[in-house]
């Protein structure tokens, strides 16, 4: 390849937190190929997602803006092409760009997962400046052969032949071949849809399942055999699940040693290709889950088991490899920071920071992560807004819908078991950290709004017609 530009290889699941593989300490995790590449990777091990749920993740990726700027305030609403993007710049730098699997950000039906009008993703503007090569769907959850498809250019369904981790790996490693002989380079995104739910068994092949039969998971130490009353009805377990909850676990763990598998296969394709010697290769999560944990399922919480994700950062002669950075890394700060790495522009309007020096090793920063929830899951409805501050030490949050405030330290309590707003001694952290959290908010315009703010503001058709970009 005549250029020097780096390439990015980006590869992100759904739904894996950072607590459930082999490198944190998960004794029933079987991940021996991610623990092998983060002994290959600089470890961001403080990393969180800004808001742990699936498309306002995705939005916030792409375009460095907070939820609140990004209009993405649930699930199964439509984005707003009117930014300027991750994909936009590398485009306008000579890249070519790649995108593998879930996209989750073109639904404007809620439910209809299935019909080519929401799962296909037109050429054009709506693909966020992914100008290139583009198989993707919009979303799903079933993996196996026989219902997992996806688009290219035409609202045709092309169906996997494979089970899809599987299958969109092979396709991977196909582009990365085709990328690897050409001249410009290029930025390769993956997005894989496992471990999320549904868990069951023929969501996951056999011999996964049987790896584990013999294994035996316990419920978290912070369950609660009652919901969460701030919990919207994604988060909420019924009788009959909370009994299925240690099975669940069983799939999910499935699932992963799928993903690790796969990671091995790539990362052994990308070493035979020799694209090791000029990529940044990233392992990343969306968001975690809480499995019963503070009486929850799912994510949409400041809760670490929900916003702590992976963050593994390989670049061969430039990161650290095997070493651990513990500076808050929030994913707003993730476009800007990797653009600045490839040593490119970082578009004015995002409201990230660029943290390469810090993934470098050259500087540190107590700065920390604001995270939000904007409203439930996918359906429109007030009641379950928060907004929380996260540093390496403690976690603040408080609920709009009745102030209740929470402060967690995070290093003296990991399970976060004991809220500390009314304990002696704290008094001082807990308003630092509220300052710090409300200034962060005033910085990007946040005002804390109702989830239907935003469906009679911001929202017509599901579609989002306003956003930062908009505003007068």
């Amino acid at each position: 390849m005549s250029s020097q530009k780096p390439n990015l290889i980006y590869v992100f699941a759904d739904q894996l937190r950072y607590f459930s593989l082999g490198y944190t300490g998960d004794k029933n995790a079987a991940t021996p190929n991610i623990d092998a590449l983060c002994q290959e990777s600089t470890d961001l091990c403080q990393a969180v997602s800004g808001h742990p749920v699936c498309a306002p993740y995705r939005a916030s990726l792409f375009t460095g803006k907070y939820t609140t700027s990004t209009g993405m305030v649930i699930n199964e609403i439509r984005m707003n092409p009117n930014h300027h993007t991750f994909a936009d710049v590398l485009d306008e730098n000579g890249y070519e760009t790649a995108y593998i699997g879930k996209w989750h950000m073109y639904a404007a039906e809620l439910g209809n997962h299935y019909d080519s009008r929401n799962s296909y993703i037109p050429k054009g503007p709506d693909r966020l400046g992914f100008n290139d090569y583009f198989a993707g769907y919009n979303f799903r959850h079933e993996y196996e052969v026989g219902t997992a498809y996806y688009h290219l250019d035409s609202p045709e369904k092309i169906y996997y032949d494979k089970y899809e981790p599987n299958a969109q790996v092979d396709m991977t490693i196909e582009q990365l071949t085709r990328l690897s002989r050409g001249e410009k380079p290029f930025a390769l995104f993956l997005s894989i849809g496992t471990p999320h739910d549904p868990w069951v068994p023929e969501n996951v092949p056999a011999e996964y399942l049987e790896r584990f039969r013999d294994k035996k998971f316990s419920l978290p130490p912070n369950y609660l055999p009652e919901n969460d009353p701030h919990a919207d009805n994604w988060a909420k377990l019924s009788e009959e699940e909370r009994g299925e909850l240690t099975e669940w676990m069983r799939v999910y763990y499935a699932m992963t040693a799928n993903l690790d598998d796969n990671i091995g296969r790539l990362m052994a394709s990308i070493k035979e290709l020799g694209l090791d010697e000029n990529s940044i290769i990233v392992f990343t999560s969306d968001h975690g889950e809480l499995f019963g944990a503070h009486g929850r399922r799912a994510k949409n919480i400041f809760y670490e088991e929900a916003v702590r994700v992976p963050f593994l950062m390989k670049w061969k002669g430039h990161l650290e490899e095997g070493c651990r950075r513990d500076f808050v890394f929030n994913t707003v700060d993730i476009m800007p920071s990797l653009l600045s790495l490839m040593g490119l522009p970082v578009p004015a309007e995002a409201e990230g920071s660029d943290y390469s020096s810090c993934i470098e090793g050259k500087t540190d920063t107590q700065e920390g992560a604001l995270m939000m929830c904007t409203g439930p899951t996918a359906v429109f409805g007030d009641g379950n807004e928060w907004r929380a501050y996260r540093t390496k030490q403690y976690t603040y949050a408080v609920f709009k819908s009745d102030g209740q405030e929470l402060l967690f330290d995070n290093q003296a309590d990991p399970y976060q078991m004991h809220n500390l707003m009314k304990e002696p001694g704290y008094e001082a952290a807990a308003a630092a950290l509220k300052e710090r959290m409300y200034a962060k908010m005033d910085a990007i315009s946040d005002t804390f709004e109702n989830n239907t703010y935003y469906e009679q503001n911001w929202v017509e058709d599901r579609l989002i017609k306003r956003t930062a970009t908009l505003r007068n």
